[in-house]
C-alpha cells in the first residue's frame, strides 16, 4: 500500500540542505555580554531550548514536506468490453467413468473458467437427459462450486443426449446481443437417445450465431463419430478435436482459449488522493507552540 504512495514536487527537500547550510554558516551576530553564574543560566534554559528547536524543526518538516505535496495515487480501470459468451457442454454418461475421464475434464474445465474472467459462462450436463446446470453468467464462482459437485450419472447412465444437449444449449443465447457466442461440446460417446434430430440441433446453434467446437474424448470411432462431430463444428463455423490423452486434452482447450481471445478495451485513469492539508494542519501546531514557548521565555 506504501507503494502507492509519492510526492509531486520532491525537489523540494533540497531547501532542508540550504536551511541546514545556514543555520551552520548564517548565524546573525551580536554582542556578548558577560556575568555571573552564566553556566547556571545555561543549565536553567537547556531544556527550554531543546523545546524549542524541537518545535521549529518539527514545524519546518511539515511545511516542506506539505510543499512536496504528498499525493497517493489509485490506478482505476474501466472495462468497456463485454467479452465472449460460452456455453461449455459436458458428457456426464456412465462411459465418462471409465479412467476418471469425467473428473479430469472438470479440473481442465475449471482451469479453462478461470482464465475467461470477461465472459459469461454457462454450464449443461447430459446423459440420458440433458439440462442446463447454471445459465450464461458472469459469476464464475458459482460455475465452479458447481462444478465440483456435478459426477457421472447425474443425468444418468446408460444412454447420450448429445444433439438433445446441442439444441438446449442453443437456447441459452435466445435473448443474447453478444457478438461472440461459443459452444464447448465435450463426449465420448454417440447419440443414442434420438429425441431431437441432428439437423434440428445444429440449426438451432445456427439460428442464434453460435460457433460450436466440438471435441471427442477416446478413441475416433469406437467410442465417439468424429464424423458427427465434425459436421457439427463444420456447419457453425468451429472446430473439431479429438483427444485420446489428458495431455492432449488440456491442449485443446488451450488452443480454444487463445482462438477465442476476448478483446478487452480498458481505459485507465489515475486517482490521486493529496494529504499537504495535514502536514499544513501540523505546521500551524508546530508554530503556534514554538511562538508560545518562545515568548514565554
Amino acid at each position: 500500500m506504501l507503494n502507492n504512495f509519492t510526492f509531486e514536487y520532491p525537489f523540494v527537500f533540497l531547501l532542508f540542505i540550504i536551511f541546514f547550510i545556514c543555520n551552520k554558516f548564517c548565524k546573525p551576530k551580536g554582542i556578548s555580554i558577560y556575568f555571573p553564574n552564566v553556566m547556571m543560566l545555561k543549565k536553567a534554559s537547556k531544556r527550554s531550548n531543546l523545546m524549542v528547536n524541537s518545535l521549529k524543526f518539527l514545524a519546518l518538516i511539515s511545511l516542506v514536506t506539505a510543499l512536496a505535496n504528498p499525493i497517493k495515487e489509485d490506478d482505476v480501470i474501466i472495462n468497456s468490453d463485454k467479452g465472449y459468451e460460452i456455453s461449455l457442454i459436458l458428457d456426464a454418461s456412465g462411459s465418462m467413468s471409465e479412467y476418471n475421464k469425467f473428473g479430469i475434464v472438470k479440473e481442465i474445465v475449471e482451469d479453462f473458467v478461470d482464465q475467461r474472467k470477461h465472459d459469461k459462462l454457462a454450464l449443461s450436463i447430459f446423459a440420458d437427459f440433458a439440462y442446463v446446470a447454471v445459465p450464461l453468467t458472469y459469476d464464475k464462482r458459482s460455475i465452479k462450486r458447481l462444478l465440483r459437485r456435478l459426477d457421472v450419472g447425474i443425468a444418468g447412465k446408460q444412454r447420450t443426449a448429445l444433439y438433445e444437449a446441442l439444441f438446449l444449449s442453443s437456447n441459452l443465447f435466445k435473448s443474447s446481443k453478444a457478438k461472440e457466442k461459443i459452444a464447448i461440446l465435450l463426449t465420448d460417446g454417440m447419440d443414442n437417445v434420438e429425441n431431437i434430430p441432428l439437423e434440428v440441433a445444429i440449426n438451432r446453434a445456427k439460428k442464434y450465431g453460435i460457433k460450436v467446437y466440438t471435441v471427442g474424448v477416446g478413441n475416433a470411432g469406437r467410442d465417439f463419430n468424429p464424423s458427427i462431430l465434425q459436421k457439427i463444428s463444420k456447419e457453425t463455423g468451429g472446430k473439431y478435436f479429438s483427444a485420446n490423452t489428458i495431455e492432449k486434452l488440456k491442449e485443446i482447450y488451450l488452443i480454444i482459449n487463445k482462438l477465442e481471445k476476448s478483446e478487452i478495451k480498458t481505459d485507465k485513469y489515475v486517482k490521486k488522493t493529496y494529504y499537504f492539508q495535514y502536514l499544513l494542519g501540523l505546521a500551524l501546531l508546530f508554530l503556534v507552540g514554538y511562538f508560545f514557548i518562545s515568548n514565554r521565555e
